[in-house]
């Protein structure tokens, strides 16, 4: 479940997925498996050869791809998640949630 973010948010990142772009979503979050993180960022393309190839170009293995059409994304967490949104400078996201 997602909080934290607008409908408006969710919906220009669905946009983005949609078009083939690889687009990032940040959001606070809850999974029992990890109670130690509190928030993912979702990075989403519909285009799946160009997200595994994302996911190579950033060490990220694709097969925890989630293929959850029309949205397929991977999702980051914990530190490598911070270190991500830093090298694609989008250090908005890890100010907006303390990351």
């Amino acid at each position: 479940m997602a909080f934290g973010i607008s409908k408006q948010e969710l919906k220009k990142w669905k946009k983005a997925v949609s078009q083939g772009e690889i687009a990032f979503l940040t959001h606070y979050w809850y999974d029992s498996r990890f109670p130690q993180y509190k928030t993912v960022t979702k990075v989403g393309c519909s285009d799946l050869v160009r997200l595994k190839q994302w996911c190579i170009d950033h060490g990220l293995d694709p097969k925890y791809i989630h293929h959850r059409m029309p949205y397929p994304h991977f999702d980051l967490i914990g530190p490598k998640q911070a270190e991500i949104l830093r090298k694609v400078s989008l250090e908005s996201h890890i100010r907006r949630f303390n990351l």
